[in-house]
Order: C-alpha cells, then sequence, then structure tokens
C-alpha cells in the first residue's frame, strides 16, 4: 500500500508512522529525515542538498524527487510505502502521481490527521528533547526526570528546541492551510482522503487510520 499521511505540524504523523510501518510491512519516506542523511553520507545528491539547505533556500522539485525515486527502488518499499509530510503541495502531488505511475504504482489512501492549532500549541511548546539522543519527552504527558538525566543516555542537555514556540507553531499553521490543504483537494478529486481525529492516545489514533485504511 502507498499512502499519504497528512497533518499540521505537529500532528503526529511521524508518531504514527512508526505504527503503521510495522503494521504495512513497508517502509515511512520522510524527505526531510532522507535530505539529512543524504547530506551527512556526502553523496553527490547530498552535495546538492547541502547547496540549497546550508543557504536556506528551498530544495528544488526535481531534486527531492529524485531521492524519492531511489528509494522506492529499494527492495524494502516494493509493496508500498508511507509518505510522510510528502508532498506538500499540489505540484508535488502531481509529480509523485506521475513517478508512481512510472513504477506501475499509485496512491491508495490518503489520511488527513485533523488537530486543531490549541492542541498542537499545547504540544509542540510541551515539548523536550535531549540534544545527546534525541529522545524526546513532553512536561505534561512524558516529563523530563526530575533529576534532569535523560532516561535514554543519561545525559542532562534536556531542553525545549528553539523552534518549538507558539509563534513558530502558528506560522507553520498558516503556511499548511494555504499551501499544503489544498493537496487534500487533489487527491480527494480521486476519493482517497480520509479524515481521522487525531486527538486522543496513540493507540486510539492508530485504531483510528486502521479503520480508514481498512488494514490491521
Amino acid at each position: 500500500m502507498d499512502l499519504v499521511l497528512f497533518g499540521p505540524p505537529g500532528a503526529g504523523k511521524g508518531t504514527q508512522a512508526k505504527f503503521l510501518v510495522d503494521l504495512l510491512e513497508v517502509p515511512q519516506i520522510s524527505t526531510g529525515d532522507m535530505m539529512r542523511a543524504e547530506r551527512k553520507s556526502g553523496s553527490e545528491l547530498g552535495k546538492k542538498f547541502d547547496e540549497y539547505m546550508s543557504a536556506g533556500k528551498l530544495v528544488p522539485d526535481n531534486l527531492v524527487l529524485d531521492l524519492i525515486k531511489s528509494r522506492l527502488m529499494r527492495g524494502d518499499a516494493k509493496n508500498g510505502a508511507i509518505f510522510d509530510g510528502y508532498p506538500r503541495t499540489v505540484a508535488q502531488a502531481e509529480a509523485l502521481d506521475a513517478l508512481l505511475d512510472e513504477l506501475g504504482r499509485e496512491i491508495d489512501r490518503v489520511v488527513s490527521l485533523e488537530v486543531p492549532l490549541h492542541e498542537i500549541i499545547e504540544r509542540v511548546t510541551g515539548r523536550r528533547v535531549c540534544l545527546d539522543c534525541g529522545q524526546t519527552y513532553h512536561v505534561r504527558y512524558t516529563p523530563p526526570p526530575q533529576n534532569g538525566e535523560c532516561v535514554s543516555c543519561g545525559g542532562t542537555k534536556i531542553v525545549q528546541r528553539s523552534d518549538d514556540t507558539e509563534e513558530v507553531v502558528r506560522k507553520r499553521y498558516e503556511e499548511y492551510k494555504a499551501k499544503t490543504e489544498p493537496v487534500l483537494a487533489h487527491y480527494d478529486a480521486k476519493g482517497l482522503v480520509r479524515s481521522v481525529s487525531g486527538v486522543g492516545s496513540l493507540e486510539e489514533i492508530t485504531q483510528r487510520i486502521k479503520e480508514a485504511t481498512g488494514v490491521g
């Protein structure tokens, strides 16, 4: 199954994608993570990404699509993939459709996680991250240990990231509404969109996604 997970930043797409990887036995495709990995590897494609990202510029769609095509050609993605945070524009959606068609595939389902802005603000502004290992906490749901030591690595650099602020959350949300939400109309015209409430426990949300996709 080729599945697109939609929703505003902070809706929980990445968290749910990790559950679905095991359920569907297909890989998660997060272009942000993949581009960072390419940059770190020093590959030719990674060097191209670095030119744009270091200058604070958006990476051209054609380069991102080259990265996705390369990923889809690997063995573990032959039966499908979970697209997390991509496509973000109608142009990207059309390009992805064309790429999948070239591979004899198509998007089977688009799941839109619906989460109100006030909920996203609470989630993001309450997030704390260990700088040493990346372990994530939340001041309300999973508070950092009182002794200040990370449960995963023992590090003491547990901080609020500079972009985990209400101002940044609101800006990203507005950008999502303006640029990314129109992509849903593209897929809705094909009858592929299923809206799911992204509020509740992780297990409840996963169950809703299972029901929306007809798997599990």
